[in-house]
């Protein structure tokens, strides 16, 4: 692959399509790779990957995966990297602390929501499509349970578009932090906050914004008052592929007693319960993922073709 000989960041590997679009003000949008590492099965999970990435493009983005690949940083991946990432067995899931360990170690990572916001504010991308955020998990009170993507949201300057908190954490309580950082949180096309596989949560949504002039707008007035902070889009699956509340919530009732008989903990959670609800609902839990990735990509690429309309 080649990259750039003067990235932003000097510790970064940028890919010269990327490079040259953020030069000359391109729209640019980040994806995650823990989704194709610990998120999906192979070969779902690159068959994704390479669909998310086309989905940017036909929307006039340039996309731009991130992960670490041998102690490098790597902003936009080669369709052989997306290979590797979702079919090598050693790739480790990497949040912001693990960052200095797996380039130190010369190692492979797949970024999470929170470390790929990081690396992707250090390249000047201001657009990132994730599936959903992490949150507080159930019984945080007792476990300190709590992803390191809301403290990122806090810092760094990315609007992050995602379906929502996973169906797995607690929504309530998510949100409850989020207002505590200061991130303006939004409702797209929403009264009502998502909850990743479902539109519903029977939780309201902070704020509501209608189409993506309108979030760029938003983003422009955050960072223009220099708050600091991201920007969490929450944007519903299509109802036509959602799953219904009450039978979601039955399968993931199931699948967190599972995890607490085998006593599962940490940042392992995540990918079990995940696999996990893939089994429980046979197959149909991945297949709303996938819609909701896509969808979340479209609406995504509109953002930053907006925010790059008017910086």
């Amino acid at each position: 692959m080649t990259t750039t000989a003067r990235p932003p960041h000097p510790m970064l590997r940028i890919a010269t399509e990327v490079a040259e679009a953020l030069a000359v003000g391109t729209p640019v949008v980040a994806l995650e790779s823990t989704i194709i590492s610990h998120g999906m099965p192979y070969p779902h999970n690159v068959a994704m990957a390479r669909e998310v990435e086309q989905i940017v493009r036909t929307g006039g983005a340039v996309p731009a995966t991130i992960a670490v690949l041998e102690g490098h940083p790597t902003i936009g991946l080669a369709d052989d990297e997306l290979e590797l990432l979702g079919s090598h067995a050693e790739v480790r899931k990497v949040s912001v602390r693990d960052l200095p360990y797996v380039v130190a170690t010369r190692s492979h990572g797949a970024t999470t929501v929170a470390s790929t916001m990081r690396l992707a504010g250090l390249a000047g991308i201001r657009v990132f499509v994730t599936g959903g955020l992490g949150g507080v998990h159930r019984g945080a009170e007792v476990s300190m349970d709590v992803s390191a993507d809301l403290t990122e949201l806090s810092r760094t300057e990315v609007a992050v578009v995602s379906a929502g908190v996973k169906s797995i954490l607690d929504i309530t309580r998510t949100l409850e932090v989020l207002e505590t950082l200061g991130v303006p949180v939004v409702g797209y096309g929403t009264d009502e906050f998502p909850s990743f596989y479902s539109r519903s949560s029977g939780v309201p949504a902070p704020m509501r914004l209608d189409t993506p002039e309108e979030v760029a707008a938003l983003m422009r007035a955050t960072w223009d008052l220099g708050l600091g902070s991201g920007i969490a889009v929450a944007n519903p699956v299509p109802a036509d592929e959602e799953m219904p509340r009450d039978e979601i919530d039955a399968v993931i009732h199931r699948a967190l007693a599972d995890c607490d008989e085998r006593g599962i903990r940490g940042k392992d959670i995540t990918p079990y319960l995940l696999g996990r609800i893939v089994e429980l609902s046979g197959g149909r839990s991945l297949e709303t993922n996938l819609a909701l990735v896509r969808h979340n990509a479209r609406v995504g690429t509109a953002i930053a073709v907006a925010h790059a309309a008017h910086p």
